[in-house]
């Protein structure tokens, strides 16, 4: 619905010079990207948490095949989910130099971000291609294929988040830390964290309990 009406006629028959707003001030709520982006990451939340619910049904079916505890390499995941906690830090650094309004550090942070995230995608893909060198693709059993799908689409979400990050690294670079900017920085911290709580979630689910008898 619009916020101006047709400027009521004066007495003399003609309309005034200035338009009149039955609404004033802006047009959207305040903090109102951030509520929005909240209810995007608990639509996320749910997406992964059906990931979780059908690994948790089909991560014991092998097939005759091999299971995680014959197939995980615990210290190359270990070392992989270091460099992603890693990275959450880092961008808190990030975001505190942005509270101090030094865009260089910010950058710099930000940076070293980026790095830490593309190390755990090459890990990742290190393992995934590795995996399906020994014959144990997502089409080798049920296990295999719930397990692709949800380390992958973490994977996934993590590839985002670094497009995302550069992006708003050249964003930053030209425009500084102006509050559209600052309020993109805070978008991308809670998709950031967002991403470490559920890696923590598949480390554990998956990985420690894969690798019990």
């Amino acid at each position: 619905m619009s916020d101006t009406l047709a400027p009521p006629l004066t007495g003399s028959g003609t309309p005034p010079s200035e338009p009149v707003f039955y609404v004033p001030g802006e047009h959207h709520p305040k903090n109102g990207t951030l509520l929005g982006f909240w209810v995007y990451l608990m639509s996320d939340c749910l997406i992964f948490a059906c990931l979780f619910a059908t690994y948790g049904v089909l991560g014991r079916n092998y097939a005759a095949g091999p299971s995680g505890a014959d197939l995980f390499d615990l210290p190359l995941v270990a070392v992989n989910t270091s460099l992603l906690l890693l990275s959450s830090i880092t961008y808190g650094f990030a975001m505190l130099e942005m509270r101090s309004k030094r865009v260089g550090m910010v950058q710099l942070w930000l940076a070293i971000t980026g790095i830490l995230g593309l190390g755990f995608l090459s890990l990742e893909m290190y393992e995934f291609v590795h995996l399906i060198e020994q014959g144990a693709g997502p089409q080798r059993s049920a296990f295999l294929s719930s397990f692709f799908t949800l380390v992958g689409t973490h994977g996934l979400h993590v590839t985002f988040g670094i497009v995302w990050l550069v992006t708003l690294m050249m964003q930053v670079n030209k425009h500084g830390l102006i509050p559209e900017n600052r309020r993109r920085l805070m978008c991308l911290s809670m998709f950031w964290h967002f991403l470490d709580l559920i890696w923590v979630g598949v480390f554990t689910f998956v990985y420690l309990m894969g690798i019990l008898p």
